[in-house]
């Protein structure tokens, strides 16, 4: 049963298949509201598309999914409204040429864009009393630790001056600028300390405690996280070739896969033929990852 805030995550026989390929098949999972899960697996064996699908920013190819009650893929739009996506590389990274006080401004005026008309950005309370982007953005910034006072030059640090945990922290916090039920993030362990490693994971158990349920991708996940694997299965291993060392378990091909699958179908949501489909469903690739701003 859904909490008030965080969204259930099922999946049965979940997958997605590219070009050259199936990226990632048969994904399980159920976990309750408000959980930590984590996609663990080498770089290049469909983490990315996985963590994307089930945000409902990439088409699946076969089984199906539920988020939040919301059943994949038939209510892709409807799943984005409510999934936000923290750093993922090559779709939201953060604008290296803003500042910290800038790029939390953009990201409160453009979630407000997607909830009441434009001049409601002016009012210090919206209607009914919803949280003025001020707000909404000192709340994102307590949630995640991060005090931009602290930072080498305060709220004008630039952008490309934070630390990797710094970096994190700021994205997580405009993810969260919405509301969302879940919060989705791609390498969140990339070129991270041991310590930084604990520290980031610690800020997600927070988010979770709060009743946001978390997806994060990872190489290697925590006790206690819920675990989807991806990668190679052992039983598809190839056999040795005569007078050579057996080729790495399918890893190249499950890259590669997985890149093109990127690349070409990275939301496939333009040929939802549910006639209860939402029309947002009917958009290409761009504008599905361009949603990823307000969600």
């Amino acid at each position: 049963m859904d909490s008030p805030h965080g969204a259930a995550v099922k999946a049965e026989r979940f997958g997605l298949k590219g070009p050259r390929g199936w990226v990632f098949r048969d994904v399980a999972v159920d976990a309750a509201p408000g959980s930590l899960i984590a996609v663990e697996g080498p770089s290049g064996s469909g983490r990315t598309c996985l963590l994307l699908a089930l945000t409902g920013r990439m088409k699946p190819t076969e089984g199906h999914a539920e988020i939040g009650r919301l059943r994949l893929p038939k209510k892709m739009a409807a799943v984005r409204r409510i999934a936000a996506l923290g750093p993922v590389p090559g779709v939201n990274d953060l604008d290296q040429a803003l500042t910290v006080a800038e790029q939390l401004r953009e990201g409160a005026m453009l979630q407000r864009r997607y909830e009441a008309p434009l001049r409601s950005l002016l009012r210090r309370r919206g209607a009914h009393g919803a949280p003025a982007p001020a707000d909404r953005v000192e709340e994102a910034l307590a949630a995640v630790g991060l005090d931009p006072a602290t930072l080498a030059k305060g709220p004008r640090t630039s952008v490309r001056d934070l630390e990797r945990l710094e970096a994190l922290r700021l994205s997580v916090a405009i993810a969260l600028l919405g509301g969302p039920r879940l919060l989705a993030l791609d390498d969140l362990d990339l070129k991270l300390s041991d310590a930084e490693r604990a520290e980031a994971w610690t800020l997600l158990r927070s988010v979770a405690a709060r009743g946001t349920t978390v997806l994060a991708v990872c190489s290697e996940a925590p006790g206690d996280a819920t675990v989807l694997r991806t990668g190679p299965r052992p039983e598809a291993a190839p056999a040795p070739s005569p007078g050579g060392a057996a080729p790495e378990a399918g890893a190249g091909r499950a890259g590669q896969a997985e890149r093109d699958t990127r690349d070409g179908t990275r939301d496939a949501s333009d040929d939802d033929t549910d006639d209860d489909t939402d029309e947002e469903d009917t958009k290409g690739a761009d504008d599905a990852l361009a949603e990823t701003g307000r969600a």
